[in-house]
């Protein structure tokens, strides 16, 4: 049996009740829970693992399935269900980067007859994140975009609010320290990557595995206006690390900013002065399509 924790912004939907439906005729054994509060989601994980199921469809955004993995990461893992997604949200980032079908009845029928795979979480201090730790301007755009607008122009909202929001825009100070890596000084942005891309479709780890037990890291430090091209062929350069554009793979990163940072998880907003970011290997059976890109081998 499968058990969906639904948004309920997104009940409303047509398309998924069809979906619903028809799988049942089929024979499958679905279950609805739609969510109303905020601590709903994680309601209804200790619901689910209270009734013994061993399946949860995240049916919702990248918030949704932010909120159900914290909730997952508190149960034990042999009483942890699996995870499976159908993605409702604007962005939808996690679903895309790993190929899941944006058709409700494609994505749910995955969902409740799919194969799980075992994939990594992340940790930022106490707090659970699945796919992307954004600071900057991806975070400064997600956090002040009116819900209207992201749902009026999806993905290019994003990159909108981010360009126009780097006109004002003061560089964080601070230092990092990481597995074989110390850097120190002010940066625009950096992202820490267990997922590949974030802020409605903007790619920042190609090369990030869910499966690897790495955290893929982009930090983009401050430059002068004239050096403004090289850094725009090393932020696009996805493969090596750059002058000014940092990229490199590790296992925890250590974050002193020089004053308390908002930083996005999942694109869920998280203050803090300092953060140890961890990989967590194999911590949590997903049902992903069997070409998802994201896991390796």
């Amino acid at each position: 049996m499968a058990r969906v924790i639904l948004n309920g912004k997104k009940a409303h939907q047509e398309d998924f009740r069809q979906a619903v439906d028809a799988l049942r005729s089929q024979g499958a054994e679905i279950e609805v829970r739609v969510t109303w509060e905020r601590e709903d989601p994680r309601r209804f994980v200790e619901e689910a693992v209270r009734d013994g199921v061993r399946r949860l469809v995240a049916a919702g955004g990248d918030g949704t399935l932010h909120e159900i993995v914290n909730g997952l990461y508190s149960v034990s893992r042999e009483k942890r269900p699996e995870l499976a997604i159908v993605p409702m949200g604007t962005g939808n980032d996690f679903a895309t980067a790993c190929k899941v079908p944006l058709d409700p009845m494609e994505s749910l029928r995955l969902a409740v007859f799919g194969e799980p795979v075992s994939i990594d979480l992340a940790s930022a201090n106490d707090q659970i994140f699945i796919n992307v730790a954004t600071g900057g301007f991806a975070s400064a755009a997600s956090r002040t975009l009116p819900a209207s607008l992201k749902n009026l122009l999806g993905g290019s909202a994003y990159r909108l609010a981010a360009a126009l929001k780097a006109f004002n825009f003061a560089p964080g100070t601070g230092r990092i320290k990481a597995e074989g890596v110390e850097l120190s000084g002010s940066a625009l942005a950096g992202a820490v990557c267990n997922g590949r891309q974030a802020g409605g479709g903007q790619v920042l780890a190609p090369n990030a595995f869910l499966n690897d037990g790495l955290l893929d890291v982009i930090i983009i430090l401050t430059f002068p206006v004239t050096d403004v091209g090289q850094v725009i062929n090393e932020f696009f350069d996805k493969s090596n690390s750059g002058k000014y554009v940092k990229r490199f793979k590790t296992s925890w990163l250590d974050l002193w900013p020089s004053e308390k940072r908002t930083i996005n998880l999942d694109g869920e907003p998280y203050e803090a002065d300092f953060i140890h970011f961890e990989v967590i290997p194999g911590d949590l059976e997903m049902v992903l399509p069997k070409d998802c890109p994201c896991i390796r081998g």
